[in-house]
């Protein structure tokens, strides 16, 4: 599925499973996707004031603790449907930082700011989502100051076996049966298996990363690889 066709069905997921998102996302990882987000929020080390934006920041759990680390820095959550922006808003008033992050329907594809606008610009479990992941990537540099830095945490594919196995046929089988019976969803989660099978293992985005231009790239596996953060930093001198 390539372009336009891939961005429409991705859009109709989306807004089809935003009010069970977050639900099924604990199932779905056995709760481990808290875990992924906190060694990222420890990597980056956020300091009172930076800024940043999520990119498809879903229903901004991502967002929330960047906001909280920064304190005072403005964090804009960025995400093309609107349902899950829905979701996130009202997580966001019950957390009491509406002043602080700024919710963005928009397209991680073409991003409405400036260059050198934030200190950090993110993905969570969204990048093997959009059309071409390049053009993501690419965005998140240029919106970045000099200096700032690229995170990406994402599903991968586990390398070592038995485990490779068991993930697979847990990924493949029993997740879509999960969403159909959890969110009544069955079609949205059979594609979650889908939208793996051609995304780049942890190895090769670290590749991509250094191809669009990015610094001091390195690459974190996650329970045994099947997730990886990845980080890449943009040219003090650009």
């Amino acid at each position: 599925m390539e372009g336009n066709a891939k961005k429409e069905f991705v859009h109709s997921v989306f807004e089809n499973i935003a009010p069970k998102y977050d639900v099924m996302n604990d199932i779905i990882s056995f709760r481990r996707h808290k875990s992924w987000r906190k060694f990222t929020m420890k990597k980056m080390d956020m300091k009172p004031g930076e800024t940043a934006i999520d990119l498809c920041c879903g229903t901004c759990d991502w967002t929330i603790s960047m906001a909280e680390e920064s304190k005072t820095g403005k964090i804009v959550g960025l995400d093309f449907s609107l349902n899950m922006l829905e979701v996130g808003k009202k997580k966001i008033a019950s957390y009491g930082l509406d002043n602080q992050i700024k919710l963005v329907h928009g397209d991680a594809m073409e991003l409405p700011f400036e260059d050198n606008s934030f200190d950090y610009a993110t993905i969570g479990l969204a990048l093997r989502n959009v059309p071409d992941l390049r053009q993501v990537l690419k965005e998140m540099r240029r919106v970045v100051k000099p200096g700032g830095q690229v995170y990406c945490l994402e599903l991968s594919k586990p390398t070592w076996q038995p485990f490779k196995s068991i993930y697979y046929f847990y990924f493949n089988r029993i997740l879509p049966l999960i969403g159909k019976i959890v969110a009544k969803k069955y079609e949205q989660y059979k594609w979650l298996p889908e939208s793996l099978i051609t995304f780049p293992d942890h190895k090769e985005l670290a590749r991509i990363f250094k191809e669009i231009g990015l610094n001091e790239v390195q690459a974190y596996p996650l329970t045994g690889g099947i997730a990886a953060l990845h980080i890449g930093t943009k040219g003090k001198l650009e």
